[in-house]
């Protein structure tokens, strides 16, 4: 019984969720750039939200909002 439930969780990682991923490895040979999608993805976002995070620390830091004394936290 729980082995045939843990094949069925493998078949659907294995057949189903990573068939994108297998596409693109199968691609990799005739254009690195699309098969390197997933990595593309990730660092746009990644560089969105760093640009995102630093325009509102700014905006914090602008109107004085930030706490900047030592004894600001109570480990301190």
């Amino acid at each position: 019984m729980f082995k045939d439930f843990f094949y069925s969780i493998a078949w659907l990682f294995e057949e189903v969720l990573f068939l994108p991923f297998d596409i693109l490895r199968n691609i990799q040979y005739d254009s690195w750039y699309i098969a390197n999608i997933m990595t593309w993805t990730f660092i746009i976002i990644g560089i969105i939200g760093a640009a995102y995070w630093i325009k509102k620390l700014k905006e914090f830091d602008d109107n004085d909002e930030e706490d900047k004394d030592i004894t600001s936290h109570s480990f301190l």
